[in-house]
């Protein structure tokens, strides 16, 4: 059993990928570069899913980002750390910051989206973009990561330091 900070086995062609390998602390112009690496490529990468649009307990669209409580409540995080996401199939949510696995083809593409959270309506800003994703549950989601050193939510992760 994958303990959430391992990557589980792919079917070949599909390139597994982290958090990190999406974060570039790189200029913009290099940046950029950095982002045309994952383009149209097939990738897998589990996170937790924010509904942006749904209907009932289907989900046609939604915000992947790498720790629960992202969006909420917190800083947001910076456009490499949230995809958005259109499964091919709408998929049957359980909860919010629910845990997933997507897989398909990943484009940065520099999208706003509006969802409606804990505090009232937010415009989330994405990185990168996977339509037509295989959505699947995962029992072992993604080993948390603390808040950026710039999120005031540190603070109170380091008991006030």
């Amino acid at each position: 059993m994958a303990t959430g900070s391992e990557i589980p086995e792919q079917p070949e062609g599909v390139r597994p990928v982290t958090w990190a390998d999406l974060a570039s602390s790189a200029p913009d112009e290099k940046k950029r570069a950095h982002l045309t690496d994952f383009s149209g490529q097939t990738v897998s990468l589990s996170g937790y899913l924010l509904p942006a649009d749904l209907e009932g307990e289907l989900v046609y669209s939604f915000i992947l980002v790498a720790r629960p409580g992202a969006c909420s409540h917190m800083q947001q995080p910076s456009p490499s750390q949230v995809i958005r996401v259109v499964p091919s199939t709408p998929y049957r949510l359980s909860s919010n910051y629910e845990p997933v696995t997507i897989t398909g083809a990943l484009q940065p593409v520099f999208e706003k989206t509006q969802l409606f959270i804990l505090d009232g309506a937010a415009i989330i800003e994405s990185g990168f973009t996977m339509r037509r994703a295989a959505v699947n549950p995962n029992s072992s989601p993604p080993a948390w990561q603390a808040p950026s050193p710039g999120n005031p939510w540190r603070s109170v992760v380091k008991g006030g330091n």
